[in-house]
């Protein structure tokens, strides 16, 4: 288990600023913490997942990576709770998020993202999405993400409508079909994302890194790409009309 909860410390360590003894005393809550878990493993999955979404609220960061950790087994263990979890999942980050509308909002990325918070998307962003039922759709809306670490992360239609994005990692990540209508990518790093199909229209795009991004068929409408980085990206069959753009 631990070795689970530290290898989400390596995905987020630009971020959170974590050093080695701090990693050691989190390490160490939570495994103090996961041992009670371990208590409801002989329970029904039904019991053992109600006790494990009473117990991530009103807790410690240390024992919330615990439960974190808890219900992404649950979700692998037991297939027919993976997309119950993964909502409690989005309920959890949006409870725990501020939003602040797009044109009140800088990309001040001085406060760091919450720990828990990272996780809990990292867990997200990696599901097996085979997992996922038909004509479902995960809600990221209206969710301040300022500086999340999304590398590689499976986001594939999503909803992040009016999602603050501004500064995140999205490298490689797999967005198509993603609603990100009116979402906020100040600086966000989406190189290689794929974007196809993606619907963007009036996006905050100002200074995004671009490079090498599948934008075939997105909707770009309304979109700011001033300063944008679009070097290699795929445009065929984007919609740009009315999009703001570099000289």
């Amino acid at each position: 288990m631990l070795t689970v909860i530290i290898n989400y410390f390596h995905a987020v360590k630009d971020i959170s600023s974590i050093n080695n003894s701090q990693l050691a005393k989190i390490c160490l809550g939570i495994h103090a913490f996961q041992e009670k878990i371990n208590q409801t493993q002989h329970k029904s999955p039904k019991k053992h997942l109600r006790i494990a979404i009473e117990q991530l609220e009103n807790n410690t960061i240390e024992n919330k990576l615990a439960v974190i950790n808890d219900l992404e087994q649950i979700a692998t263990n037991h297939p027919q709770y993976h997309w119950v979890i993964m909502n409690i999942f989005t309920t959890f980050i949006r409870k725990n998020t501020l939003y602040i509308p797009q044109e009140e909002v800088t990309i001040n990325l001085l406060e760091k993202f919450r720990l828990d918070i990272q996780v809990a998307l990292t867990v997200i962003a990696k599901r097996d999405i085979n997992k996922d039922p038909e004509n479902e759709q995960l809600d990221l809306s209206y969710i301040d993400m300022r500086g999340a670490n999304l590398n590689k992360a499976n986001l594939q239609q999503t909803n992040l409508y009016q999602a603050n994005l501004a500064g995140a990692n999205l490298t490689e990540a797999n967005l198509a079909g993603a609603i990100l209508s009116a979402a906020n990518l100040e600086g966000a790093n989406l190189y290689l994302a794929n974007l196809e199909g993606a619907i963007l229209s009036a996006a905050n795009l100002k200074g995004a890194n671009l490079k090498g991004a599948n934008l075939h068929c997105a909707s770009l409408y309304l979109a700011d790409l001033y300063g944008a980085i679009l070097n290699d990206a795929i445009l065929d069959g984007a919609n740009f009309r009315e999009a703001k753009l570099s000289d």
